[in-house]
């Protein structure tokens, strides 16, 4: 059997990541690690689904008449295991200089428990706006045979399940955690919603995998995409130093009733009104009336810039 030169790896390793360290201005950090785990969530947001669809994506022997008391032993654990999670991200925040007390004093573990109570307190709007994404699905596709087909196969549903639920960690403050949860479902259903992005009730997603949506897009009630359809960045601004300026609007309006079909990329803050239809393959980077159908033929793309994306 071979040998391996294990203690020069590790000391080239160690000079790499001393390194980093030192560019990053991280060399004060010391202790245990304090970032939020994408295992714990994963776990977390598997609960989660049971809770808000017990009898559907619950335990599989689970009965209607012990429902109730599922939901609240499976909620009880998850809300104490994301409470974890939640005062590591606000310390994580709290060493970058992101979080600031009117009295100059954070008390995290208060702020943690409000942040989870808040969380909680939503879930049941969160499952009433699932409903309309699931119902959504039901109507608008004639392969669905019922609504538990939808919420147990459609990878459209279990990313909107990730995205509901990470939009709302996402407005608490809790980005970081936002962020996993949303990646979570993107690395399992290929589509990519920002948790940052504001999308209204009954929303639909057909098969899915290419879909991406920015962090400020903004989308109304009953709209449908299919797959591979890009809601995104016309260009990044830079500030004077020449960085890229944060969290400035930049992806698309979308009203309500629209359709946007498969491989259409929609950059720019732009404006689709409400009922218009976005034919297959389309670039767009200009505003569209309400009622408007742009198929690829009509489509006007306007200069492109130098960086196209949707971050």
């Amino acid at each position: 059997m071979g040998t391996f030169d294990i203690t020069g790896v590790v000391q080239s390793l160690h000079e790499v990541r001393h390194q980093w360290r030192h560019t990053q201005r991280r060399n004060s950090e010391a202790g245990n690690r304090e970032f939020p785990s994408r295992d714990a969530l994963g776990a977390i947001i598997d609960s989660l689904k049971g809770v808000l669809f017990p009898m559907r994506l619950g335990p599989p022997d689970l009965r209607q008449e012990s429902e109730d008391f599922h939901v609240a032993h499976a909620l009880d654990g998850a809300l104490h295991a994301l409470l974890k999670q939640v005062r590591r991200e606000l310390a994580y925040n709290a060493h970058l200089g992101q979080l600031a007390d009117s009295d100059g004093v954070l008390d995290l573990d208060q702020q943690a428990l409000t942040a989870t109570r808040d969380f909680a307190a939503a879930l049941p709007a969160i499952r009433a706006l699932l409903d309309s994404d699931v119902l959504a699905a039901y109507q608008g596709d004639p392969a669905a045979r019922s609504v538990d087909e939808v919420l147990l196969c459609y990878p459209g549903v279990l990313a909107m399940i990730h995205y509901r639920l990470a939009h709302q960690l996402y407005g608490l403050g809790l980005p970081l955690l936002a962020r996993i949860i949303a990646e979570l479902a993107h690395g399992a259903t290929g589509i990519d919603i920002h948790p940052g992005a504001h999308i209204g009730p009954g929303f639909f997603i057909d098969h899915g995998t290419g879909v991406v949506i920015g962090e400020t897009a903004v989308i109304g009630a009953r709209v449908r995409v299919y797959q591979a359809v890009t809601l995104g960045a016309k260009r990044f601004p830079t500030d004077a130093e020449g960085k890229l300026q944060k969290g400035l609007p930049r992806h698309p309006i979308v009203e309500d009733d629209v359709v946007i079909y498969a491989g259409a990329t929609i950059l720019g803050r732009i404006t689709l009104g409400k009922g218009a239809v976005i034919g297959g393959n389309v670039w767009l980077t200009h505003d569209v009336p309400a009622g408007g159908r742009i198929a690829q033929a009509e489509s006007r793309s306007g200069a492109l810039a130098n960086s196209i994306g949707a971050s």
